[in-house]
């Protein structure tokens, strides 16, 4: 784990000294027991490990794919719909598919089961968080009924054969996407599929979260620091005194903040000391432990804490990355056996997304004095390019991940 150091006064910010740059040897030793009692203990805490190592891994195939770019993902919805397709493969093909999903080692004889109650359970309305997932099909492969039987009975959504109509099947997807996210995500596919398109796995979900703490104040323009280029001009929602748990991790040089959402779901934000869009040490260390680990250890503080308000889409064919994660082999030959005979291309894999970050949310910060807070003096300005994770915390799933560094180049919802 990395060494985290706690922010505890403003001379922590001021002056670190190497003795401040260590943490408490027994208070380490007494989280990590507690982290083995508790953490990752549970089929559904350990499949949301999976899921968000899946995710970690996807996503660093993403930024290293187009390092000057922002890029987002939110892996569930992914995963679900690669699970599906699992249930035509064969043996082998189930044995790799499980090996990229990160489920290979879960040794969960109902593991579809313990997905769909996942998916249930983080798709709940109270915490502002929708997904969409399902297998089409090109029609002249002769589907298998007990595949979409099988796929139907463990997920409750059945694989869709299309029609061979380029303008009747986008409509059919995205007529599906935007009533299954609640009209939330739009316009899924923006251009005909071809004709030979094989097998289409697709992933879709948005995100408008409802933070425990409103911010007071909303919508006023100001600096975003951008690596190489002027300053953008970006709507930020500020508040003073604003209840967060705070860190800074000297190893990848940035702080961490956890700000509280509604629904038991956080967002974490990894801001890195410096304006750059290298966030490698950070993009590294990424896994479900270390992020667990990391949650731990931040503390609780009040502080001036300044988000951008953000509403963006994002859209990717995500293909050829889980190639270079070691399907290479696999998407050469699907051996699809259970779902047709004939032999069956996956012809792309899309995801699109929408996330919402507004200053709505439920109580308002309490203005009572408060002398520690105010001793503090505290700041979070998220003002430069940042990571951000937002997780639900009762199973540790991963819901999004997200990398900003320019927020006037994001797509329009």
């Amino acid at each position: 784990m990395q060494k985290i150091t706690l922010l505890m006064c403003l001379g922590a910010l001021l002056s670190l000294s190497s003795a401040q740059l260590e943490p408490d040897p027994n208070a380490e030793t007494e989280g990590a027991a507690e982290e083995e009692t508790e953490l990752f203990t549970t089929p559904t805490t350990k499949l949301a490990a999976a899921t968000a190592n899946f995710g970690y891994s996807l996503f660093r195939e993403q930024v290293n794919r187009d390092p000057q770019a922002s890029v987002f993902l939110s892996p569930l919805s992914v995963s679900a719909a690669l699970t599906q397709l699992s249930l035509g493969g064969s043996a082998e093909a189930e044995r790799k598919l499980y090996r990229v999903l990160q489920y290979h080692h879960l040794q969960d004889s109902q593991l579809h089961s313990t997905l769909k109650n996942l998916l249930a359970s983080v798709t709940s309305p109270s915490k502002g968080f929708s997904s969409a997932s399902r297998v089409y099909l090109e029609r002249k492969l002769r589907l298998k009924l007990e595949y979409l039987n099988s796929v139907e009975r463990e997920y409750g959504v059945r694989p869709k054969a299309l029609t061979g109509s380029p303008r009747g099947d986008l409509k059919e997807v995205n007529d599906w996407v935007k009533q299954q996210t609640g009209g939330k995500v739009n316009s899924f596919l923006t251009s005909s599929l071809p004709r030979n398109m094989g097998v289409l796995p697709l992933g879709a979900a948005y995100f408008k979260g409802q933070w425990v703490t409103r911010f007071g104040q909303s919508n006023q323009m100001e600096s975003f620091q951008v690596e190489g280029s002027a300053p953008a001009r970006v709507p930020m929602m500020k508040e003073d005194r604003y209840p967060v748990k705070l860190g800074i991790d000297s190893d990848l040089r940035c702080k961490i903040a956890q700000v509280q959402m509604q629904g038991d779901v956080s967002m974490l934000i990894f801001l890195p000391d410096d304006v750059t869009q290298n966030m490698t040490l950070i993009e590294e260390s990424l896994s479900a432990e270390f992020v667990q680990d990391t949650v731990s250890a931040l503390q609780p503080v009040e502080l001036s804490l300044a988000l951008p308000a953000l509403r963006f889409s994002y859209s990717a064919d995500l293909l050829p990355l889980l190639s270079d994660m070691g399907l290479k082999e696999w998407l050469a030959k699907t051996d699809l056996v259970k779902i047709t005979s004939q032999p069956a291309k996956v012809g792309s894999v899309r995801h699109k997304l929408g996330v919402e970050m507004t200053p709505e949310g439920g109580q308002s910060v309490a203005r009572a004095p408060h002398p520690e807070g105010q001793a503090l003096g505290l700041s979070f300005q998220v003002n430069r390019p940042f990571l951000f994770l937002v997780r639900d915390e009762p199973s540790g799933a991963l819901l999004f991940i997200g990398k900003v560094l320019d927020p006037q180049k994001l797509g329009r919802i």
